[in-house]
């Protein structure tokens, strides 16, 4: 029994050796000195003239901006309807304003994100634009009329969309005008 033994443990170590072996052999025969076509790639591109660089480009001097926060309006902040007296019709500047001592129409009485366009009628060569208000009452507008808090007027309508120039407060007591526009609603 003692011989069984041996034999199984020479014959393993007897395996384990030819393995390495074969092993060490096949890593050999990887082994290749023959560079020759790198050695020549890498003279190819020694032998290149070398180009010159150019020069950085000239570094042109920027005129400093001061900033003066006290004479604006802090974005943060709500815009103060004290600040703003919508029936005073006072605006500082040239810009424009709202014209106060319009009558204002049934659709100002709306936000502009609640109203929706529902569809367009031709009426004596006109194009009308049909427009549905929250309270579900469907009213026909055409160009100049007004809809929206924004002082919204219309200014164009096409088969699919409003588009309208509205006159937003910017700073305290100045108005610029934003174009927006209102789109069919399917």
């Amino acid at each position: 029994m003692n011989g069984y033994k041996l034999r199984l443990v020479t014959g393993k170590c007897f395996r384990l050796k030819l393995g390495y072996i074969v092993l060490v052999s096949l890593l050999a025969g990887c082994s290749n000195d023959n560079f020759s076509d790198l050695h020549k790639y890498i003279q190819s591109v020694k032998a290149k003239p070398k180009g010159a660089i150019e020069p950085l480009p000239e570094v042109k001097p920027i005129q400093p901006f001061i900033f003066k926060p006290d004479i604006l309006r802090d974005p943060f902040k709500p815009i103060n309807k004290a600040e703003l007296p919508e029936n005073s019709g006072i605006a500082i500047g040239n810009g424009p304003k709202p014209d106060f001592q319009r009558r204002k129409e049934e659709l100002e009485a709306f936000p502009l994100d609640a109203l929706k366009m529902v569809g367009t009628v031709v009426m004596n060569a006109k194009l009308w634009a049909l427009i549905k208000a929250t309270d579900n009452t469907v009213h026909r507008v055409q160009l100049g009329n007004y809809m929206g808090k924004n002082h919204g007027k219309i200014i164009r309508i096409s088969m699919d969309r409003i588009e309208l120039m509205e006159i937003v407060p910017d700073k305290p007591g100045t108005w610029r005008e934003q174009q927006t526009s209102l789109a069919l609603v399917d």
